[in-house]
């Protein structure tokens, strides 16, 4: 008899105020990193009713303008009106960063700490999943949140549907039958709109222009599809909600599916393992599905602050393995090098290309500056397995 469940993920548009600040912080990133590669850089951001306050350490040759970088944010995302909750021209931009710890400083600066490689930039646990149930290799749920989310900043952005504003989520379940995706039994769609709009018709527009585009090939009549479930959304952005950088971690990475690590990323340069670490575990995931070693396969790194090597690498399968998962990981540990300064020089990861990451997922993303997203070591890998 099939083994039947429902798998739940859900996403946030770019206009969501924890992903305002997801943003910001990353967009600091790119500034530092594009004028000094070597920047070490820890930003956090919060947002509220027409306030943005930015606060963190930083040590960098360069300067980043924080006002004209946290303005041209919101006025990217689609902040110019205070109708939706802040504006890009008259928000309040309060700052507070300093420079970074010598204490931590010396411990993950090369040449420095006690083995005199690069340490980690933190003591943590970090995951990386893959499954063969979507050619991105991620799970279905998460990938069909995601291009929910990005219709409706799309369909917002090019005036398909008029009166929205850019807070939205969206939310999916999936119905399994052994291990694989089926259905969609439930879409939730939360989309802010001006005070005029009929409820009604925005209901109608975002099934026909969101959803079926997206879902299509998933629902049929029995799918429920919640939308403004409440009755209306007027109140939205950082007046109806306040926001804080690194507060969607799930939404971030697998929707909910495998473990994680509870490291954010937004705002960090990769000498912080929680989001070079996380990477570099997805890439090796991914591989090791590419490589048809197994169906399902989850990684954890962990890393003691200041120390290169891992503390710990293991490969979980779920049963899904073709090989012993011994033998995968002892082909993981040939083929990858995961100390940090490896890590970095493997995914190129000091060029300025946060941003682009901070809304929509850092994962199951076809872009060429998403290394982490290759699949150039699955020959390598499946020839050690085996």
């Amino acid at each position: 008899m099939a083994k039947k469940y429902t798998v739940t993920s859900e996403s946030v548009t770019e206009g969501h105020p924890d992903k305002i600040c997801d943003q910001i912080s990353d967009a600091i990133l790119d500034s530092l990193i594009k004028q000094d590669p070597n920047s070490r850089v820890a930003i956090e951001c919060l947002t509220t009713t027409g306030t943005v306050h930015v606060a963190g350490e930083v040590t960098t040759k360069g300067f980043a303008d924080i006002q004209k970088i946290v303005r041209d944010t919101l006025r990217g995302i689609g902040y110019t009106n205070p109708e939706f909750g802040i504006d890009s021209e008259d928000a309040g931009v309060w700052v507070s960063i300093h420079g970074q710890s010598p204490d931590i400083s010396q411990g993950v600066t090369e040449g420095q700490g006690e083995d005199k490689d690069q340490g980690a930039g933190d003591q943590g646990m970090m995951y990386g999943y893959a499954t063969d149930e979507t050619k991105e290799l991620m799970p279905l749920p998460i990938i069909l949140a995601h291009k929910l989310t990005m219709r409706l900043a799309y369909v917002r952005k090019e005036g398909i549907i008029k009166n929205i504003g850019p807070d939205g989520k969206s939310q999916v379940t999936v119905l399994y039958e052994d291990d694989t995706p089926i259905k969609v039994t439930d879409v939730v769609i939360a989309q802010q709109h001006t005070d005029d709009t009929s409820e009604n018709e925005l209901r109608s527009q975002i099934v026909e222009n969101v959803i079926k585009p997206v879902c299509g090939n998933y629902i049929d009549e029995n799918t429920k599809i919640h939308i403004n479930a409440t009755g209306k959304f007027v109140i939205g952005g950082p007046e109806g909600d306040t926001g804080v950088t690194g507060r969607k971690i799930i939404v971030d990475t697998y929707g909910g599916v495998g473990r994680h690590g509870g490291g954010a990323f937004s705002g960090k340069d990769p000498s912080k393992v929680d989001r070079s670490g996380a990477y570099m575990a997805r890439y090796v995931a991914k591989n090791i599905v590419a490589a048809g070693l197994a169906k399902r396969c989850e990684v954890q790194v962990s890393y003691a602050i200041g120390v290169a090597k891992p503390t710990n690498v293991n490969v979980h399968c779920f049963k899904t393995e073709k090989v012993p998962e011994e033998k995968i990981q002892e082909a993981v540990l040939k083929v990858f090098d995961l100390r940090p300064k490896a890590i970095i020089e493997t995914l190129d990861l000091k060029r300025p290309i946060y941003k682009k990451t901070a809304s929509y997922g850092h994962f199951g993303r076809n872009d060429p500056d998403f290394t982490w997203e290759k699949t150039d070591k699955a020959k390598e890998l499946k020839k050690a397995a085996l």
